[in-house]
């Protein structure tokens, strides 16, 4: 266990620029009347983070356009704030209006459960922001350091406990806001009110917190949201059907850097069992912990999972119930399989059913053969029920009538989309990020080669005759994880163009993280590397042995750890 770092340090940038911001607002509005150009200071640039919002460029554009003595292809990235990933269908006819007329037409699903848009240029980012306003939807901490988007089961309308579930994490998502007005007065207008009480963020304060902070609550047997991934996970506990409680845990994070061994993706730790009504004051203690005690010197070392590896998990359990006054009993068992969505027809407890669609890399766009977007928009025109992104890209059409069902799949069947489930199972299970060439952190491509990897990797399974298997697959094209790859049995993290770190041997169901297979390969020398594996796994596989469990117990060598850290504790 290392030491705290030491108070002697100097505080890390982003803290000076925090500090200075006067809660968030900083000279945003200046930059924005500001037609000069198609960015926003550097400082600024830290802050919009907290309102939803990063400013991106086209790097494909890059290198022209320093060729012609031009600024670079400035926009915006925009994340609306979704708990649960809950959209009605006027919301979700709103956003595809949106990314038609003031973005690029495609809107993007998120792994944290949300939408997406991409190429917004500054002057339309307060108008789109407006009308999503007026469609109850907002951007407020989508991204920055405070509590994003909070992750929950999609589809609670199954059971009476998935919905308190999915009431849980919406009321966390609440709680947890910033309490600063500044999005409302930039984005929204909405004027000051002289002689009040000075404003204040009691629970974050005017630094807010060291580094983001992630929230996932999750029901077994499905991991679907990662649970062991978020800085703060609940999982739900049932007896019968009743939910009773929660167990907490703290601590997971998946981003690290190449090259720096002080950073590595780490498992979440087991704090223990508590009752449903303690979510909220025990979700403040954890946050507040942190908050007071997180590394603000180095950005790098800033995430929760650092202060806890620092700190010991016995410390911080005792800081948890101190701050909290509630007692964490000993957690319950808990029994993972499945990180898989559902896909298809379903039917749901009170007489509805929903309708699973997989959508790769869950980029909903017109393309030739394949309108995703005309789809979905008339299906919003004519549905009653609402809308659920999942935590793997996809979208829950829920809350179907049986009056309604034959309308829906009428509409699928015209635009071939009946036939997206139709899939192998690792396309099924696969994710990736957005990556180039809006990404600004991106070192290699992600989203637009993954269909060329599944062409590539998808008849091996079909050789092996395991294509029924499901297997994980993640891309990213930085070591900083958003689309979670170190949870991947087979994962591809990003080094330089087309070079890749190859990961293998995580276990499907999210509790073990996989390990350095190859620590730089092209696409094409990953998948001959996987294709003898793959082979063996078909020839030699235990009987109901995960691809990821196989390539951990018969293809990893035994010292090949990942920093020897990750691994699942009970406090």
């Amino acid at each position: 266990m290392t030491s705290e770092p030491s108070a002697s340090k100097p505080l890390a940038a982003n803290e000076t620029i925090k500090a200075a911001s006067n809660l968030l607002r900083g000279t945003l509005v200046a930059d924005l009347h500001d037609t000069s150009t198609g960015a926003i200071s550097e400082d600024n640039g830290q802050l919009t983070k907290f309102h939803g919002l990063y400013l991106q460029d086209d790097r494909d554009l890059r290198n022209a356009l320093k060729k012609e003595g031009k600024e670079k292809a400035f926009s915006f990235m925009l994340r609306v704030r979704l708990p649960g990933g809950v959209a009605t269908p006027a919301q979700w006819l709103v956003l595809d209006k949106l990314a038609g007329d003031l973005a690029s037409p495609s809107l993007r699903l998120t792994t944290r459960q949300t939408f997406q848009f991409h190429g917004i240029l500054k002057g339309d980012v307060k108008p789109l922001i407006q009308e999503m306003h007026k469609a109850l939807l907002d951007s407020i901490a989508a991204c920055g350091d405070v509590n994003r988007n909070v992750m929950a089961p999609p589809n609670p309308e199954r059971s009476a406990a998935l919905q308190e579930v999915y009431n849980h994490a919406r009321a966390w998502s609440e709680f947890a806001l910033p309490k600063t007005r500044a999005y409302h007065e930039i984005w929204l207008d909405e004027e000051l009110v002289a002689g009040g009480e000075p404003e204040r963020e009691e629970m974050y304060g005017p630094t807010y917190l060291p580094r983001k902070f992630k929230t996932g609550f999750v029901l077994p047997p499905s991991n679907d949201v990662d649970v062991y991934s978020q800085d703060l996970g609940y999982i739900a506990i049932l007896e019968g059907d009743k939910l009773v409680g929660y167990n907490v845990t703290v601590g997971g994070g998946l981003g690290m850097s190449h090259g720096n061994a002080e950073t590595y993706p780490r498992l979440a730790d087991v704090l223990g069992f508590i009752t449903p009504e303690h979510v909220n004051v025990v979700g403040e203690a954890v946050l507040s912990t942190q908050r007071d005690h997180g590394d603000r010197t180095n950005r790098k070392h800033a995430r929760l999972k650092y202060t806890i590896e620092d700190r010991g998990i016995a410390w911080f359990k005792e800081q948890v119930e101190q701050r909290s006054g509630v007692t964490f009993a000993p957690a319950r068992a808990v029994h993972f399989t499945t990180i898989e969505d559902p896909h298809g027809w379903h039917e749901c407890a009170d007489g509805t059913a929903f309708y699973g669609l997989h959508i790769l890399s869950g980029r909903i766009r017109d393309e030739a053969g394949w309108p995703m977007k005309t789809a979905l928009r008339e299906i919003a025109e004519i549905h009653t029920g609402d809308f659920r992104l999942t935590p793997s890209q996809n979208v829950t059409i829920s809350g179907v009538s049986r009056e309604q069902r034959p309308k829906i799949e009428a509409i699928l069947a015209k635009h071939g989309l009946h036939h997206e489930n139709e899939r192998s199972r690792l396309r099924l299970n696969s994710m990736s990020c957005v990556a180039l060439p809006t990404c600004g952190l991106a070192l290699a491509e992600s989203e637009r080669i993954l269909p060329q990897l599944l062409a590539q990797l998808e008849p091996h399974f079909v050789q092996a005759r395991v294509e029924s298997q499901a297997v994980s697959l993640r891309v990213t094209g930085c070591p900083n994880g958003c689309a979670r790859p170190y949870l991947a049995e087979i994962g591809l993290v990003g080094r330089a163009p087309n070079k890749y770190a190859l990961y293998l041997g995580a276990k499907y169901n999210g509790e073990r993280l996989n390990r350095l297979a190859a620590p730089s390969v092209t696409l094409d020398a990953a998948v001959e590397m996987l294709a003898p594996i793959i082979k063996r796994y078909g020839q030699e596989r235990l009987p109901e042995e995960g691809f990821g469990d196989f390539c951990d117990r018969a293809v990893l060598p035994a010292d090949a750890t990942f920093h020897s850290v990750g691994t699942l504790a009970t406090a």
